[in-house]
């Protein structure tokens, strides 16, 4: 369904809910601002088959496992799952094998004002790409659909204040348990895992053993996740739910390993091991050493002597 590669050709840009739906064949909306899809209702002549929009996008695929692939292994389960997107990424909406299922819109002015609109920043998953996806076991499906059957529900029951309170609520609790989900799939998913851990160390230890830090300076989180063919995010929840630290926390741990080990088998200056681990400014590298190991550079070196 999500190609976040979609080219410009033919992408069509949807500020207002009503537009989606005017532009997708369906009903309009009950509410401005939300909107919940039955894919089998796309109108089949809709000339919209990439977009970008300004709305939160979940959406239920039924039949996920078999079409999309993560490396070289299927999703754990064929009951279906969820794919989630920000405001202002591209997609597609049409795809005959992939048609089944259900999307909800939400713009964030839905929200505004309330908690969620703070909260809905930790939930990273609406930046994982389209093989991040979280794959629902039977129990989990039936739980997630029940939910998105609550909201439609109360958006076509009544709209006012209380109502829209309500599917604020619904939506928290949605996005909790996809939360819990996806910690559940790091876990059942660790062999599929493992691999991409064991790159992200081989790649991390090779870029300090071969001097690539004091050419390239520092590595980025985005550096290791391109080279990795996954989304930062997905990147870094994977690696903190599988060792308890993210991938920044991974490139500062393997930083201060590395200066440890030339602080106290060499006499190279500190300001020389600074720039040599990618330092532009040997100041820096005191304040993160020291932050790290309650030690400076030079008085763990003098601790070490």
């Amino acid at each position: 369904m999500i190609d976040k590669s979609v080219v410009k050709k033919e992408l069509h840009y949807f500020k207002s809910i009503t537009d989606l739906c005017r532009g997708l064949g369906v009903s309009s909306p009950v509410h401005p601002l939300i909107v919940s899809i039955n894919h089998e209702e796309i109108a089949s002549d809709s000339d919209v088959r990439y977009l970008v929009h300004d709305f939160y996008m979940i959406s239920y695929k039924n039949n996920l496992k078999g079409k999309l692939k993560y490396g070289q292994g299927y999703y754990d389960f064929d009951e279906g799952g969820l794919i989630f997107v920000a405001p202002g990424q591209a997609l597609s909406v049409i795809d005959e094998d992939l048609c089944t299922g259900r999307s909800l819109f939400i713009h964030p002015d839905f929200f505004a004002g309330y908690p969620l609109s703070r909260s809905i920043a930790k939930f990273g998953f609406f930046g994982y790409n389209i093989n991040e996806a979280l794959h629902l076991s039977a129990k989990e499906r039936d739980k997630t659909l029940r939910i998105f059957e609550d909201i439609k529900e109360e958006m076509e029951t009544s709209i006012d204040d209380t109502s829209q309170e309500l599917v604020i609520s619904y939506l928290e609790v949605l996005l909790n348990y996809s939360n819990r989900y996806y910690k559940r799939q790091f876990i059942t998913r660790k062999p599929a895992n493992s691999p991409i851990m064991e790159r992200f160390e081989m790649l991390l230890n090779n870029y300090y053993s071969t001097g690539e830090s004091s050419k390239k300076g520092i590595p980025s989180v985005q550096y290791f996740s391109d080279l990795l063919n996954v989304s930062s995010g997905y990147l870094s929840d994977l690696l903190r739910n599988l060792t308890g630290m993210n991938t920044q926390q991974h490139i500062h741990a393997k930083l201060i390993e590395v200066a440890k080990q030339k602080l106290s088998t060499t006499r190279v200056n500190i300001a020389e091991i600074a720039y040599e681990l990618g330092f532009e400014y040997p100041q820096s590298f005191n304040k993160l050493f020291k932050n790290k190991t309650g030690l400076t550079p030079l008085e763990f070196r003098d601790q070490i002597n």
